[in-house]
């Protein structure tokens, strides 16, 4: 993986005249966006979640990725003393791994986001729920997309 300070060394030759110009130019190497995990990892802090109490709902197939629904809902009582903070969603493939993140409390009287969103193509998603208690939940599922959106040059 490259670091976003690296650079990439490139040589154009040019026709000048009746010579040859041989030009050397340096840029920025392309940075490597995080991955999934490192996304999910920069939510919690570097706490692992665990699996259970929220559920992920999306279609496991999708015709076409430019609007595809998607809920997230969070088991818990929603009081002073236990209820959810935040509901964040990554995705695997497309061009930014961090979706969304809602804030919420326990006067939201239930922790669920729905949404719409563009799929880049086939992937995981990983939905994260952080608790009262500094704990969080973690849900996942995997999509297949036939008709591609979010497609970069």
């Amino acid at each position: 993986m490259s670091s976003p300070s690296s650079l990439r060394l490139s040589i154009e030759r040019r026709a000048l005249g009746a010579g040859l110009l041989a030009v050397a130019l340096l840029r920025p190497a392309r940075a490597e966006r995080p991955g999934l995990r490192e996304a999910v990892l920069g939510f919690t802090g570097g706490k692992e979640p665990s699996e259970g109490g929220i559920t992920l709902d999306i279609p496991p197939l999708v015709e076409n990725g430019n609007t595809v629904p998607v809920t997230i809902a969070v088991e818990s009582p929603m009081t002073e003393e236990d209820h959810v903070r935040r509901i964040a969603l990554f995705n695997e493939r497309n061009p930014q791994p961090h979706v969304i993140t809602a804030q919420i409390g326990p006067r939201a009287g239930r922790a669920r986001l729905s949404t719409r969103m563009r799929l880049a193509t086939s992937q995981r998603l990983v939905a994260v729920a952080e608790l009262s208690d500094g704990s969080y939940r973690s849900a996942s599922a995997e999509v297949i997309v036939t008709l591609a959106a979010c497609v970069e040059g």
